[in-house]
């Protein structure tokens, strides 16, 4: 018998990427290869790169070249790049990074095993020419569900039962669009054991702000199916998730294209209600797009967690609207205000840009208004670059770099005792941590409502308890260290009545 080929991910970027790198891994398990976890061990390793921002692109860029490393003294025989950095520059990259055996790009994920199996065998597979990829869809969303376009992330196998098998969906759906050939099962292998897991609501973006490039090569919006997203979310929880997390470049806009603006407010409650779930959380919301009757679903549904993962990048009027945003300060903190006003303990985070061409100081203090008043959980800051492809990137009234340095240390030491002052608000608090960890040096280690995965700081239990991973507790926060909180388990080692049974 033939020695089994081995495969090694490795995932770099946001959550989405990690949904893809799952893809990849059970198209390739389908197939026949092994996965391994350590690249050492691979035949070949795969490196899903990100492409969004110059600091993630050199990331990727060591990633492969330590990956390549170990064709020397290990059982690597070829490193292969694939994700959005590969889809965004294609046989530009190849030609700058030899090293690299192989620059796959998103149209390549269908066929990835037989692409991996020629470049393990020595022959070549061309690197793709880069394409706007919104270019491949209908302008009109309504038209983009039968475009046979690849989508990372929405791949589904074939149905697992008989096509006139009932199907299950979402009760009140659009007419449509429950399937016609019974349920699907997943194509996704999990590549770790942590008890949270993202799930794709769409891909690609209609946005067009002005510093950004993704929509240029993930494409225009388009939404999975409700079925599929249920049946992946309940594979998920069968496997032992505990946690889902939504994800997409912009969730507001979800079902825009299957005729329902409001079909998340739909989704959410038949995804709660998913057996052994604790936690649903949706991330990447868009300020503008948000509604009454998602705010209302958000922090009202049992398991769905209050969290507000929402875009803001500035609030000063005049860079907004070079950015091609929408909003102002006054306006942000009056949608956080309602947020609060039906859940007080309700998470907020965003992102800033620093910097931007034409930003002044008195757009600076603008900003820092907006932030003294946000009360927000977690914020991250970055100071503006010119992206390849980008209308920014194009505009005259560029900053001197220095100036950009200081106004993103300026407005990052200010993020960072906002956010300190807004974990100390929480002292004595009430919360549901659930359990990510266990860590020789910090102990038992989850994350409230309010905290993302790996964004937006943790939760320190203080317990001599053994509480396994995916353990839902509830517990008094006593103390703060910066963002991170520190609580004490209540009651029965502060068990949900749903973890206990």
């Amino acid at each position: 018998m033939p020695e089994r080929r081995t495969v090694a991910l490795v995932t770099l970027g946001c959550a989405r990427n990690e949904v893809d790198s799952e893809e990849l891994a059970g198209r390739l398990a389908a197939d026949g290869w092994d996965l391994v976890e350590d690249a050492a061990d691979a035949d070949v390793a795969v490196v899903n790169t990100c492409g969004f921002v110059e600091a993630a692109k050199k990331d990727s860029v060591d990633a492969l070249l330590e990956a390549n490393d170990l064709k020397d003294h290990g059982r690597t025989q070829a490193v292969v790049a694939v994700g959005c950095m590969a889809e965004r520059y294609g046989k530009e990259l190849a030609e700058a990074l030899p090293e690299a055996d192989g620059v796959l790009g998103f149209d390549d994920y269908a066929d990835i095993s037989d692409r991996l199996q020629t470049i393990l065998s020595g022959g070549v597979h061309a690197s793709h020419t880069p394409r706007d990829r919104r270019k491949l869809l209908p302008i009109s969303p309504a038209a983009r569900q039968a475009a046979d376009v690849a989508l990372p992330g929405h791949a589904q196998a074939e149905p697992a039962v008989p096509a006139e098998a009932p199907a299950e969906a979402p009760a009140d759906l659009p007419e449509g669009l429950a399937p016609a050939s019974g349920p699907r099962s997943p194509l996704r292998r999990r590549l770790g054991s942590s008890p949270v897991a993202s799930v794709k609501l769409a891909s690609g973006c209609d946005r067009r702000c002005s510093f950004c490039a993704i929509p240029s090569f993930r494409g225009s919006f388009i939404s999975r199916r409700p079925s599929d997203v249920l049946g992946e979310t309940r594979w998920l929880a069968e496997q032992g998730v505990k946690e889902i997390m939504l994800v997409s470049e912009n969730n507001t806009s979800y079902g825009k294209d299957l005729g329902d603006i409001r079909l998340l407010e739909t989704l959410l409650p038949e995804l709660a209600a998913v057996d052994g779930l604790e936690r649903i959380r949706v991330s990447y919301l868009q300020p503008a797009e948000m509604r009454p009757g998602l705010i209302d679903v958000l922090t009202s549904t049992e398991k769905v967690a209050p969290y507000f993962d929402l875009s803001f990048q500035h609030s000063a009027p005049g860079v907004l609207r070079a950015m091609r945003r929408f909003g102002d300060t006054d306006r942000f903190l009056g949608l956080l205000e309602t947020i609060r006003g039906k859940a007080p303990q309700a998470g907020a985070r965003s992102n800033f840009i620093v910097g931007f061409p034409g930003e002044t100081e008195e757009d600076v203090a603008e900003l820092e208004r907006f932030l003294a008043g946000a009360r927000l959980d977690a914020i991250g800051v970055f100071g503006y670059s010119d992206e390849d492809g980008t209308e920014a990137a194009t505009y005259g009234n560029k900053l001197d770099p220095e100036i950009v340095a200081e106004r993103l240390e300026r407005v990052s030491r200010l993020a960072e005792e906002l956010t300190a002052q807004r974990a100390e608000e929480r002292l004595g608090e009430t919360i549901e941590v659930l359990v990510d960890r266990i860590d020789e040096e910090d102990g038992v280690v989850g994350r409230a409502a309010h905290q993302a995965p790996e964004t937006d700081g943790q939760v320190l239990l203080t317990t001599d308890e053994e509480l396994a991973p995916g353990r839902m507790v509830v517990a008094k926060v006593v103390a703060t260290e910066g963002v991170d909180l520190v609580a004490e388990p209540l009651g029965d080692g502060g068990c949900t009545e749903e973890a206990a049974r």
